[in-house]
């Protein structure tokens, strides 16, 4: 039996869908992103599992106990929201030890868990600061350790680090994976950003208006997508008709073909390739994008546009524009997408 449960889910606002007839089951232990973009139900969704919002049909089960109606203080699930929701007037204590204090933990129980959660999510020397005198990124600390103090069985994360700068959204989301690891605790991660869902995930369910379009692992998401929609979603993958397939590798396909720029080769001259990798196409290269490791380069095959990606290495010349090259095609990481 799975540990949460959640089925034939669904939530309108009046007469608009927000999600329609969601199922899905989640392991003990297991962190599940919820990905995709604003509006598409997956922020409604956390909230109707947490409780604070009423589904109009279905059932949210945990270990085979139904919950859907469950009051939220009795469900045993911990949420972090985008906007930390701490309390101004209160300390770092204060605020971690708001939910326990609501529960009536006896005071010494109180002192030693906060310090437990202080020390997971590594705010000591913070203890006694209001919230205007700590960094975004020590006021999400904050709103983690909030939850955690109670010890729920699952952990709910609302697109936690929307708000906070690249490096320290990088540092965060690192440290959720650790603690959560380290608790085995079953956690849902909403986001819209592609690249924590797959630096996060155990599984990722993508989402698009109300639905749960595919749902695997983070490398299934990405090298496999289910549909246009996701393929687009996930990044940059070149999307080609059955007449571009044809023009480029001769290859006949009744949908569209996804192929990820990392799996388009620039030939080298002298090289020897395996047989995976297509007959030379010639191609022209109309610009290129510097990406850190990764140089992008835009280039036009047989009246196609294309993305391609090398790496960056400073010892290989830059393609400069108007330059003609041949392409290799990976035969084993095409994908035909509906």
């Amino acid at each position: 039996m799975s540990y949460l449960t959640v089925s034939n889910l669904s939530k309108y606002f009046g007469k608009t869908r927000v999600f329609e007839d969601i199922h899905f089951e989640i392991e003990e232990g297991e962190l599940v992103t919820l990905l995709g973009p604003s509006g598409c139900g997956k922020s409604t969704l956390l909230r109707c599992i947490a409780g604070l919002t009423e589904p109009d049909s279905g059932q949210i089960s945990v270990s085979g106990n139904d919950i859907t109606r469950v009051v939220p203080q009795k469900r045993g699930i911990g949420m972090v929201f985008q906007n930390y929701a701490l309390f101004p007037n209160l300390t770092v204590t204060g605020n971690i030890a708001f939910g326990l204090k609501t529960q009536s933990v006896q005071a010494a129980e109180i002192e030693q868990r906060v310090m437990e959660v202080i020390a997971l999510v590594e705010l000591q020397g913070h203890e006694n600061k209001f919230v205007h005198q700590l960094s975004g990124g020590q006021r999400q600390r904050v709103a983690l350790a909030r939850a955690l103090v109670v010890r729920p069985r699952i952990l709910l994360l609302d697109e936690p680090l929307s708000a906070l700068d690249a490096r320290i959204r990088k540092n965060l989301r690192e440290e959720i994976r650790r603690i959560q690891s380290q608790l085995k605790l079953t956690t849902i991660f909403v986001t819209h950003d592609q690249e924590e869902a797959l630096v996060l995930s155990d599984r990722i369910f993508v989402m698009d208006e109300g639905r749960i379009v595919q749902a695997g692992s983070a490398e299934t998401i990405y090298t496999r997508p289910a549909n246009e929609f996701v393929a687009r979603f996930m990044g940059n993958f070149n999307l080609l008709s059955p007449l571009q397939v044809h023009k480029l590798l001769g290859l006949q396909v009744q949908g569209k073909m996804a192929i990820r720029p990392e799996s388009i080769h620039v030939a080298e001259a002298g090289r020897t390739y395996e047989n995976h990798l297509s007959a030379p196409c010639r191609a022209v290269v109309r610009h290129h994008q510097l990406l850190g490791n990764v140089i992008r380069y835009h280039v036009d095959a047989q009246g196609c546009h294309l993305m391609v990606d090398t790496l960056n290495r400073s010892s290989d010349l830059l393609l400069q524009q108007g330059a003609q090259i041949d392409l290799l095609f990976n035969s084993q990481e095409l994908q035909e997408v509906a």
